[in-house]
């Protein structure tokens, strides 16, 4: 016990006196979810949108195949972007194997399926309930998907925080095209995978606490949204 006690003190110094590297390895974890996050929205939310209000062949088997991919492994993830980016791979020419470039667009693999399938169940709702209004205004499907994300703006702000959280916990794949070098691709996740391993329970645990303060302000700012859009829902009769 004196040791954790020791430990959690240590961590708390870090973090107060703002240390370099910890805030350092801060920076770059919210720097790279945040890009990885951003990527995935431009492809999840107009995708998921598609998804629900048009109908083709195949459309089920598609949904079925990117619920499966919300439960993708992170490792398998990385060895296919670390064969892809290697010089041997044939996206090997762009040379950002070991960056933070690589590490965006695997994270961005892992979170695009949760956006997209997230935003096709809310979207389905809205359209379920919308669609004779929308196409008794002479709206076509197309234009319809921007006014349906909209309306369900605070429902898809939930379906991106779990995005991002799913982003901000990942370590195999980061390891695997990141590196975990330091100063240029070590996040906070593969900083106490390191750390651990070398007995720095210090910042180990400061980078832990970092992650779990993150959690809790992630869960709460998506129950406020929700606990805010309820009314809205109540007073336009839609059980959202």
């Amino acid at each position: 016990m004196t040791d954790i006690a020791a430990g959690f003190a240590a961590a708390f110094q870090l973090l107060l006196s703002f240390d370099a590297g910890l805030w350092e390895i801060i920076a770059l974890s919210l720097e790279v979810n945040l890009a990885a996050v951003f990527l995935s929205c431009l492809i999840g939310l107009p995708l998921g949108g598609a998804l629900a209000v048009y109908r083709f062949r195949g459309r089920k088997a598609l949904i079925i195949l990117i619920n499966a991919l919300m439960g993708l492994p992170p490792v398998v993830v990385g060895l296919m972007i670390y064969l892809m980016l290697s010089r041997s791979g044939p996206l090997g020419s762009l040379n950002i194997l070991f960056t933070p470039g690589a590490m965006i667009i695997a994270q961005a693999i892992l979170v695009t399926p949760i956006v997209t399938a997230l935003t096709r169940q809310i979207t389905e709702a809205l359209w379920l309930d919308y669609r004779e209004q929308l196409t008794s205004l002479g709206s076509s499907r197309m234009r319809a998907i921007p006014t349906l994300l909209w309306d369900g703006r605070a429902a898809l702000f939930t379906a991106v925080l779990a995005g991002f959280g799913r982003a901000a916990a990942e370590v195999g794949a980061v390891i695997i095209v990141g590196g975990n070098i330091a100063h240029h691709t070590r996040t906070m996740t593969t900083a106490i995978a390191l750390e651990t391993g070398r007995g720095n329970l210090a910042l180990a645990l400061g980078l832990g606490i970092v992650l779990v303060t993150l959690a809790i302000l992630l869960n709460t700012a998506a129950w406020m949204v929700r606990e805010r859009s309820m009314p809205e829902a109540a007073l336009l009769g839609v059980d959202r």
